[in-house]
C-alpha cells in the first residue's frame, strides 16, 4: 500500500492549513502598519504596488532559491504551460494583490477581513461552474448564502460605523474574485510544474509585474526605517509560508477539506486589527464575521464532503 503524503495526513492537514490561515490573518494589521512606517499615504497607488511588488517578489525569490537547493524539479511538465503558469501569476499574485493593497488602504483592516471571506464562497460557486466533480447541494447553498449575508452585515448601521466604498469594499471584491480564481488555477498547476516551484514563479514574477509599472508611474517609499523594515521581512516571511503551504494542500485534498480553515482568517484579521490598529469594534463585524464563518464550515463540514 503506497504511503499517505504528509500533506495528506489528517492531523498534518490541520496544522499546515492552521498556521497558513492564521499567518494570513495577521497580514492585514501589518500591511496598514508597514503603509504607516514607509509613509504611503491613500492616494499612493504605485507607492502601494512597489511596497506589495517587494513583499512578493522576495519572496518568490526565496522559494525558488530553496527549490534550487532542495534539487526541486525545475521543468514544464507539458507543452504550453507557460501561458497557464503566466495567468496563475496575474492572478494570484499580480492582480490579486494590486486590489488587496489598494483597498486595504482605503478601508480598516477589521472590515477588509471579513469581506474578504468571499473568496471562499466565490471558489464554491466557480467550482461547480467549471468542474464537474464539484456538485452544488443544498448545504454548499445554504453556507454561501448564510456566508452573503454575514458581508452584507457589514453595510448595517449609520455611515460612522462603516459604508461600502468602490476604492475600499469594491476593491477587497475584486481581490476575493482574483483570490478565488487563483485557487482553481492551482488544481492544474501541480499538472503543469512542481507546485513549490510555481509558487515560486507566481510571486516572483507577479511581484515584478507589481514592481515594473510602481516604478513606471513613480512609485517611491518616502521613509526606509527598521521598524518598517521588520514589518516588510514578517510580511515576506507570511508569503512565503502561506503560499507554500496552501497551495501544496489544495494540490493534495479537496477544496472543502482545506478551505474550512480558512474561517479563521477573518476573525484573525479584525482582532488583530482592532488591537495592533486601535480600530473599533463594531457589533455588526461580530455579526458578520460569525456568519461567514459559519457559512464556510457548513461549506466544508464532513457531511457536506460525503454528498459530493
Amino acid at each position: 500500500m503506497e504511503q499517505q503524503s504528509i500533506f495528506q495526513r489528517p492531523l498534518w492537514v490541520s496544522l499546515f492549513a492552521l498556521t497558513a490561515a492564521i499567518a494570513w490573518g495577521w497580514a492585514y494589521p501589518l500591511i496598514k502598519l508597514g503603509f504607516a512606517e514607509f509613509m504611503i499615504t491613500a492616494d499612493m497607488t504605485a507607492g502601494k504596488m512597489l511596497f506589495a511588488g517587494i513583499r512578493f517578489g522576495l519572496s518568490g525569490l526565496i522559494i525558488l532559491a530553496i527549490a534550487r537547493l532542495t534539487r526541486r524539479d525545475f521543468s514544464v511538465k507539458a507543452a504550453g504551460s507557460w501561458w497557464y503558469i503566466a495567468l496563475f501569476c496575474m492572478m494570484n499574485t499580480t492582480l490579486h494583490y494590486a486590489f488587496f493593497y489598494i483597498g486595504l488602504s482605503h478601508s480598516q483592516g477589521s472590515r477588509a477581513a471579513i469581506l474578504n471571506s468571499m473568496s471562499v464562497f466565490s471558489v464554491v460557486i466557480l467550482a461547480c461552474i467549471f468542474f464537474k466533480s464539484d456538485k452544488m447541494t443544498w448545504q454548499k447553498l445554504m453556507g454561501v448564502g448564510i456566508g452573503f449575508v454575514g458581508i452584507l452585515c457589514l453595510n448595517l448601521g449609520n455611515a460612522d460605523s462603516g459604508r461600502f466604498t468602490w476604492l475600499g469594499d469594491g476593491m477587497i471584491i475584486l481581490n476575493a474574485l482574483c483570490g478565488a480564481t487563483a485557487s482553481l488555477l492551482t488544481r492544474g498547476l501541480g499538472k503543469r510544474v512542481d507546485v513549490f516551484v510555481g509558487t515560486g514563479y507566481s510571486l516572483a514574477v507577479g511581484g515584478a509585474l507589481l514592481i515594473v509599472p510602481a516604478l513606471l508611474w513613480g512609485g517611491t517609499l518616502p521613509r526606509t526605517t527598521l521598524l518598517g523594515m521588520l514589518y516588510l521581512l514578517l510580511l515576506i516571511a507570511i508569503s512565503t509560508l502561506g503560499f507554500t503551504l496552501y497551495n501544496k494542500l489544495l494540490t493534495c485534498n479537496p477544496v472543502g477539506k482545506v478551505a474550512i480553515y480558512n474561517s479563521l482568517i477573518p476573525i484573525v484579521g479584525a482582532v488583530t486589527s482592532c488591537l495592533c490598529l486601535h480600530e473599533p469594534f463594531y457589533w455588526k463585524y461580530a455579526i458578520a464575521g460569525l456568519l461567514a464563518t459559519a457559512g464556510i464550515y457548513i461549506i466544508a463540514s464532513p457531511a457536506n464532503g460525503k454528498r459530493r
